[in-house]
């Protein structure tokens, strides 16, 4: 072989351009890809009951609070927690879980335009079981004059 068919170790070296910039395209497209998918899971992944309670003068629950929810959607369904009940099953059920104990208070959530009787009915069975309960409203923004 000749001289000029082999290459010796360090001879291009010094031809070639260092390039020491980080290519970050690739690592911003991940990071906003991920960004929309937890921006459009985080409400799914929220759970609960959606209902729209009435505004009024009430006071927001606190951390200290351990918020046992009964809920009268506008339909009329009664969610005990997360769980569909039946009116009949509610007033069957609800005096026992009661007296089992797990939770201080109540708090009656009640849709602004749930029928009334539906939500009576969760009123007076909770108030005959004994536990102590409130009703859930929507504070006022505090900027809105009332």
């Amino acid at each position: 072989m000749s001289a000029l068919g082999r290459r010796r170790r360090g001879s291009n070296r010094d031809d070639l351009p260092l390039n020491s910039e980080i290519n970050i395209t690739s690592l911003v497209d991940v990071a906003f890809t991920l960004l929309v998918i937890f921006i459009i899971t985080a409400p799914v992944l929220q759970g609960g009951i959606e209902v729209s309670v009435p505004r009024a003068e009430v006071q927001p629950l606190t951390a200290q609070d351990d918020p046992f929810f009964v809920t009268v959607t506008r339909e009329g369904q009664i969610y005990v927690a997360e769980s569909a009940v039946s009116a009949q099953d509610f007033e069957e059920s609800f005096p026992q879980l009661a007296s089992a104990g797990g939770f201080d208070r109540v708090y009656i959530r009640g849709d602004s335009l749930a029928p009334y009787g539906p939500v009576l009915k969760v009123m007076t069975t909770v108030a005959r079981s004994g536990v102590d309960w409130s009703v859930v409203g929507e504070p006022y923004p505090a900027a809105v004059n009332r």
